[in-house]
């Protein structure tokens, strides 16, 4: 099978109700056309489809190549394709122009079937809800009830999150990227004066322009404008800095000398090559609605919080930042995964790095297309968890701890989800989340079906609403928190229970170690040298006692491990810390 499928655009109408369509802002169209494209293969019971929402001015060509192409030209192709985050071997992809496009999908510069001419002006306004029920009609009218996913990043972002909230179950999984529930005040800055300079082109004419020269100028500046909230300010540093380039001067009319050589900065000439790119392929009509409705759209908009907004989602949802994307700030995810949280959905929230800024979820996918493919990943992967016998010991004790009716599990510092995979092979729980900070660990907890945050402790737990879980797990990961007592005091927020494992530090073997070798020492469990250890707050049993005592944390049960014989004499003579080489302690408020 070659790596690559070649794709074509096609245009459907769809049906349109009595009366035309009616739009949310009063507006009625008697015709929607919409363009789209599809790769991959359907599968035989029609339960693979992944339609993916684009962003502000993309188009169906999500990814393939079109016939006598000879490079896939889709603008998505590195995450599309075979083998790709969305594997086209695995799914049938469905991508749409959006309404009030140019692409091909009815928008201002489409023929009006009233009026026989362009509709320009007369375009009504289009918000994301009309955008959205577009997109549903579409695949509905392709056959498709429900789809597997519905994925979608900047502006494609917001229409996957109106996907969840107004179409509750029509997608089981919703994946959203480096967006948010509405737009900061300064990114409607940039948009405001972008729509500014092409309103203020002599050339668009209120709109009603087809017939003449176009608002170039104008639409150029507005894509300069945007184009510099795509790229992270360090970025740009490195790829332009301050130098600059010699440029020919433009030959006067009256063919005299055309004068001294300009001088203009590498970004300005950069900029300049966007806006005319963009100029043969967008219409400046469709520019206006387009941003327009993405400014508009706010998910609390008569809603009294977020949560609230979020309360009809059925689906599973995975909301992704990049840390160096200013136009949708990382803040933004994180409120959004807070709001589902509270709302007591299933999700996922990652923050990747991404120096590069917004477009990096276009461009620099590596990372999101790993995640992307394990938060896909149509049946769990859950290998049987290879454990020597001292884990599978801790994790029976574990697992029988955990209240009876604990439906919702947190796992932090959970690794690659091992403990969870064991805890779901146990008992029927509803849903199993872990933190943690590696990528690969969040590609094979979500490849198994868990919920995964990646963050360091501090700011995931930070994240979690009160009572958001049944029981919370820190198995043998005390010793690495930064603020021990401040983790104790999340892990009783979210949830009643917690279960707490640690390497006791007062075992005999330690300080006779410490007594007669002199140095740290270094154990099966504590296999570290002392100058490149995780550990930083090694404690005893006591000293963890010590702790809930003065956080006024209740200590429910204590489990003393040991697997050496003269352990055991130490305990059974009353001297467990001396005996103990682990411990598992159960609190609760």
């Amino acid at each position: 099978m070659p790596d690559f499928q070649i794709t074509e655009t096609r245009t459907v109408t769809l049906d349109s109700p009595e009366g035309g369509w009616r739009l949310e802002r009063g507006g009625r169209l008697s015709r929607i056309d919409v363009a789209y494209e599809t790769c991959g293969t359907l599968s035989p019971a029609r339960d693979n489809v992944v339609f993916v929402c684009h962003a502000l001015t993309g188009d169906a060509h999500v990814a393939g190549r079109h016939e006598g192409e000879e490079r896939d030209t889709g603008w998505w192709a590195g995450m599309v394709r075979p083998g790709g985050g969305i594997d086209t071997n695995r799914f049938f992809v469905v991508c749409a122009n959006v309404l009030g496009g140019c692409m091909g999908t009815t928008g201002p510069s489409s023929v009006d079937p009233e009026t026989g001419t362009p509709y320009g002006s007369r375009f009504p306004e289009i918000t994301v809800s009309d955008i959205v029920d577009v997109h549903r009609a579409l695949l509905r009218k392709l056959g498709f009830e429900r789809v597997y996913a519905v994925v979608g990043g900047s502006f494609g972002g917001m229409q996957a999150l109106e996907f969840a909230v107004r179409y509750p179950g029509f997608a089981a999984k919703v994946a959203v990227i480096a967006s948010g529930a509405s737009l900061t005040t300064q990114a409607l800055a940039f948009d405001v004066v972008g729509r500014n300079a092409i309103e203020q082109d002599p050339d668009f004419r209120g709109g009603d322009y087809y017939c003449g020269r176009r608002p170039d100028s104008g639409l150029s500046q507005a894509r300069e404008l945007a184009h510099i909230t795509y790229l992270s300010g360090e970025v740009m540093k490195k790829k332009f800095g301050r130098r600059r380039r010699d440029l020919p001067p433009p030959v006067p009319e009256d063919g005299k000398h055309p004068g001294p050589i300009q001088s203009v900065f590498e970004v300005e000439s950069y900029l300049r090559h966007q806006g005319r790119k963009f100029l043969g392929r967008f219409d400046a009509n469709s520019y206006l609605r387009i941003s327009t409705a993405m400014d508009d759209f706010d998910l609390t908009e008569d809603r009294e919080s977020l949560a609230e907004a979020f309360a009809p989602v059925h689906a599973r949802m995975l909301t992704v930042a990049l840390n160096g994307d200013w136009l949708f700030l990382p803040r933004q995810t994180l409120e959004l995964s807070r709001a589902l949280l509270s709302a007591g959905k299933d999700v996922s929230t990652l923050v990747l790095d991404a120096p590069a800024g917004h477009d990096s979820f276009l461009i620099h996918i590596d990372e999101l297309s790993r995640v992307m493919g394990g938060f896909l990943q149509r049946d769990p992967v859950r290998p049987e968890p290879g454990i020597d016998s001292d884990h599978r010991r801790d994790y029976d004790a574990l697992e029988k701890l955990i209240p009876q009716d604990a439906r919702t599990v947190l796992d932090i510092a959970c690794g690659d989800g091992t403990l969870l995979n064991f805890l779901v092979a146990r008992r029927p729980l509803a849903d199993c989340t872990g933190i943690d900070l590696d990528v690969d660990g969040a590609v094979k907890t979500l490849s198994a079906g868990h919920n995964f945050c990646l963050a360091d402790v501090d700011e995931g737990l930070s994240l979690v609403p009160d009572d958001s879980f049944d029981c919370v797990i820190l198995s043998e990961s005390l010793q690495v928190m930064r603020r021990p007592d401040r983790v104790l005091a999340h892990l009783l927020r979210i949830a009643p229970t917690g279960l707490v494992s640690f390497p006791n530090f007062g075992m005999w073997k330690i300080p006779v170690e410490l007594a007669f070798r002199g140095r740290m020492p270094v154990t099966e469990r504590l296999p570290w040298q002392w100058y490149d250890t995780p550990n930083i707050h090694l404690c005893t049993v006591k000293d963890f006692l010590d702790l809930c005592r003065a956080l006024e944390i209740k200590v429910e049960k204590t489990v003393y491990f040991s697997t050496l014989a003269v352990s055991k004499l130490f305990r059974v003579f009353g001297a467990r810390s001396l005996g103990t080489s682990r411990v598992l302690v159960k609190i609760s408020r």
